[in-house]
């Protein structure tokens, strides 16, 4: 059985996501509800609902310190299920995502891929579509996928449980990139499967992460730790041209927060242990043009 777990906190969008797993077509879902010691009880929207779920209140807020290590609490309010969703409390499914699921699994299963994917459509607080859909190609490998000018968000994908409980979600700062690590460790470096006739709506708000504009310095420093663990830990698994592009990216993290001398210490250190000094030289003259950008 698929489970569906949610790290709850905040109110404001629940009912919209609650009643997007009350019109699931296909029932064959258990929903695991782990509420982050919020001061917005949501017991009242739950007393409603048709659907299976387990509903527990933690009395420590965790996602104020790590969202990872709130997920991971809620993970192990988990039973037998072997697949797992973590929706995001303001994020709403399409109708037909679970009956998808369930179609495609054999398929996914023969090919032994760990990670599915579905298409999604950014909205806004009202429910307004405001981008494009998203959609991928159907079997896609992980590490072209992060090059591809595209979106990712933690609700649009479904994992094998056992691999994420191995491997284990990594703890960066709001969790930022840590659903594209995810992606890329779960699935062992390899295929996703994407569901593209189903579609997963994520909320873009004040509320939320993405929306919110008083976070900025938290996101660069995770962006920096995610490619700093690539390139470090497994960079074995790009290709020459994918490891030049992982080291631009990491570089720009840099260069936009070129103030800070462990940042500047950490990179170095990147540059020499795995690319040496050609490429540093390189590096160190961005650095001086950024500068020279900005005086002007």
């Amino acid at each position: 059985m698929l489970a569906i777990v949610i790290p709850y906190f905040k109110l404001t969008f629940f009912r919209d996501t609650l009643e997007s797993l009350g019109k699931q077509t296909d029932k064959r879902f258990k929903v695991y509800i782990g509420n982050d010691n919020s001061p917005n009880c949501p017991e009242r929207l739950l007393q409603v609902c048709t659907f299976d779920f387990t509903y527990k209140k933690f009395e420590e807020n965790l996602g104020g310190i790590s969202l990872v290590k709130q997920w991971e609490r809620c993970l192990q309010m988990l039973e037998d299920e072997k697949w797992v969703m973590i929706l995001g409390d303001d994020d709403v499914l399409g109708e037909n995502v679970v009956e998808e699921f369930y179609k495609n699994i054999t398929k996914v299963e023969e090919k032994n891929i760990s990670v599915v994917r579905y298409a999604t459509i950014k909205i806004n607080e009202t429910g307004e579509e405001i981008s494009k859909l998203y959609k991928h190609p159907v079997i896609e490998k992980s590490t072209d996928f992060i090059f591809r000018k595209s979106r990712s968000s933690l609700s649009e994908y479904i994992f094998n449980r056992s691999n994420v409980d191995n491997v284990k979600f990594k703890d960066l700062p709001l969790a930022w990139y840590s659903d594209l690590l995810a992606v890329l460790e779960f699935s062992n470096f390899s295929n996703v499967f994407t569901i593209n006739n189903s579609l997963v709506y994520v909320r873009i708000s004040g509320l939320s992460i993405s929306g919110m504009k008083t976070n900025t310095d938290k996101k660069w420093k995770a962006r920096f730790k995610y490619y700093y663990y690539l390139l470090h830990y497994k960079k074995i698994f790009f290709n020459v041209e994918q490891q030049k592009r992982l080291l631009k990216l990491y570089e720009k993290s840099y260069i936009n927060n070129k103030y800070r001398v462990y940042y500047f210490i950490k990179i170095s250190y990147t540059h020499f242990i795995c690319f040496g000094m050609k490429y540093y030289l390189s590096f160190i003259n961005s650095i001086i043009k950024s500068f020279k950008i900005q005086k002007n």
